[in-house]
């Protein structure tokens, strides 16, 4: 599903060249769960927004599902990001004006998806994801682990083929960041590929494989049994 072929990121000032990323090979299989680790500054989250297309890297492939997309002008890479990738953020990224109906059916607006089919599959994934009684709330009152599963249900209600998600528990308890895990682990379970970012040990324990980063390079990739969603 993801390929990266010698992949390089470069961040240049007037005077300084700095290497984010160097020469990354990493392949993601369909329905896989990988955590990637590190320190902070390890490239991790700059490789998680190449494979989200919101960067394009300096040198190297990038290949989605067989096409070559890490180099697609921002317009092709957008679309592409549409149909195909779920965001999930530390920082919720709602929209405090809108309802939690509205924040999650809003990607199928984008898609243009007709109305009486938007509503119905928003619908059903509120229910799904046990926040259906929320509906007509806004972000800010709801608990922090309600805005991350309203976070999720807007990453997946366009059925993408993977979800990136980066340190999605780290604004939340204990409790509400276990809640986020059983839900990620059983849209896994489901088929669809999930790459998330994390410095939590306990995150990283969901996922089928580990891979380790450090100064901007892959030094490990470690398969591990996982944590079943209930």
């Amino acid at each position: 599903m993801i390929s990266i072929k010698n992949l390089t990121k470069k961040y240049f000032t007037d005077d300084i060249e700095t290497t984010a990323l160097n020469s990354i090979n990493l392949e993601v299989q369909e329905g896989e769960f990988v955590a990637i680790m590190g320190a902070s500054g390890c490239g991790k989250s700059t490789l998680l927004n190449i494979i989200g297309l919101l960067d394009s890297p300096t040198e190297g492939e990038y290949f989605l599902n067989g096409n070559e997309v890490g180099n697609l002008p921002e317009k092709l890479r957008a679309n592409v990001r549409k149909s195909n990738i779920g965001f999930v953020f530390q920082s919720f990224n709602l929209i405090d004006e809108l309802t939690v109906f509205e924040n999650v059916e809003l990607p199928l607006v984008y898609l243009k998806v007709p109305k009486a089919e938007r509503k119905e599959r928003t619908q059903n994934l509120l229910e799904r994801m046990g926040i259906a009684h929320r509906a007509k709330h806004f972000p800010q009152q709801l608990s922090g682990g309600q805005q991350q599963r309203v976070a999720v249900a807007r990453a997946v209600v366009t059925t993408p083929k993977i979800v990136l998600a980066d340190e999605p528990t780290g604004n939340l308890d204990s409790h509400h960041g276990a809640e986020v895990m059983q839900l990620l682990s059983s849209l896994n379970e489901g088929g669809t590929a999930v790459v998330m970012v994390t410095h939590s040990q306990h995150d990283a324990a969901y996922a089928k494989r580990v891979v380790q980063m450090l100064d901007g390079q892959i030094i490990t990739s470690t398969e591990q049994p996982t944590i079943h969603a209930l």
